[in-house]
């Protein structure tokens, strides 16, 4: 614990405290792919000015303190809740993308990709190392790329709505490692184009009085099945807001709902409120309010439904997808990752030349025990 002590500015007895209490945590399996780094810690609730998810890191190059990505507030009405928050600043209007959040950070010779709970994530460090521009941190050695990892073949949030069948970067914040200061959104547009890295597309720049315009913009992104919009001063000197379309909520109340015992009462009923504020602001009446009130409830009972048919058939509920690596060697300390993780799994392979090709199953052993104990006629409480 000495060098978490030195690298946070606490006693040796307090860092021990930590990790009594399980505040801190193994960030990483060891492994010879993380070359660069000999021991690794993280965060696991917000500590002092320390953001969850933040990680301590021993390197070839000395202690690194990587900040946890702030957390962003969400607002379920437009008007007055931006007007009050950004005052009279003018705001850039930012895809929120459907995806996981990453920090890619450089130590030694190669960079890493930090998930939101500060876990270096080896299968997204490998697809990092090919798809980030390394040049960056020649330039900016103390500042981490904030992007949203997006595609098909994503361990943690796959989708296809974006028509990335792989796995791809697009960067949404630059800070600095050890504060968390961000860089301005123009800066921050330079060095994506000077780089060529891939971008969270920037929608608009407005007044944040101008509703209407906002209001469009997120009525378009719910047409594209859109995950919706983080709203942030231009200067990034207020805290953004971040805002999603009926489409997120009810595409996230259908993930919920299926696999219903693996989510807390606070997940659900949070989307089923901002569907509620959404269609009153937006003025829903007639045709409009009953659509809407048809696809929450589509959303909620098809997936539950599903499930437990799959369960009275015998079946394990699980969530699949299929995974690429570079090796088997990466494949296998993926899979001590997710036991790091506490994820239970299944694993199948479907090919390993010229790539390694898996569908991974994460059985949701939850979900599965409550269905079969409610068809055996167990009570609900």
């Amino acid at each position: 614990m000495n060098f978490i002590a030195d690298a946070l500015n606490l006693s040796t007895s307090a860092a021990s405290r930590l990790e009594e209490r399980n505040i801190i945590r193994r960030a990483f399996v060891k492994h010879p792919f993380f070359s660069d780094i000999f021991e690794a810690y993280r965060l696991d609730k917000k500590f002092g000015q320390y953001e969850e998810g933040t990680v301590v890191l021993k390197t070839v190059d000395g202690l690194k303190v990587v900040r946890g990505f702030p957390k962003i507030r969400r607002i379920l009405t437009l008007d007055p809740a931006l007007k009050r928050h950004f005052g009279e600043r003018i705001i850039a209007v930012e895809e929120k993308m459907n995806g996981y959040n990453v920090r890619v950070i450089k130590a030694g010779e190669n960079i890493y990709a930090i998930t939101r709970r500060g876990i270096l994530c080896p299968y997204t460090t490998e697809k990092a190392r090919k798809l980030v521009n390394q040049e960056f941190f020649e330039e900016f050695p103390d500042y981490m790329l904030c992007c949203e990892a997006v595609g098909e073949e994503s361990p943690y949030v796959p989708t296809d709505l974006y028509g990335i069948r792989n796995l791809e970067f697009f960067l949404f914040d630059i800070r600095k490692s050890e504060t968390n200061e961000a860089l301005d959104i123009e800066t921050k547009e330079e060095i994506a184009s000077d780089f060529k890295l891939k971008m969270a597309p920037v929608l608009s720049r407005i007044s944040s009085d101008n509703v209407e315009a906002v209001r469009d913009i997120v009525e378009e992104l719910n047409s594209k099945k859109r995950e919706g919009v983080v709203f942030k001063d231009i200067e990034m000197r207020v805290d953004p807001l971040k805002y999603t379309t009926s489409f997120a909520n009810c595409n996230d109340l259908r993930y919920a709902f299926r696999y219903f015992n693996e989510y807390g009462r606070d997940f659900m009923l949070s989307r089923i409120v901002r569907e509620a504020f959404q269609s009153f602001e937006f003025g829903e009446t007639g045709k409009e309010l009953e659509q809407r009130c048809l696809r929450l409830g589509s959303s909620i009972l098809l997936p539950l439904i599903e499930s437990i048919r799959e369960v009275k058939g015998g079946a394990t509920i699980c969530e699949r997808v299929r995974l690429r690596f570079e090796s088997v060697e990466t494949l296998e300390l993926f899979k001590e990752h997710l036991r790091l993780l506490g994820i239970d799994f299944r694993l199948e392979v479907e090919r390993t030349e010229p790539e390694v090709v898996v569908v991974l199953g994460r059985v949701m052993r939850g979900t599965t025990d409550k269905i079969t104990g409610i068809l055996r006629g167990a009570l609900w409480r």
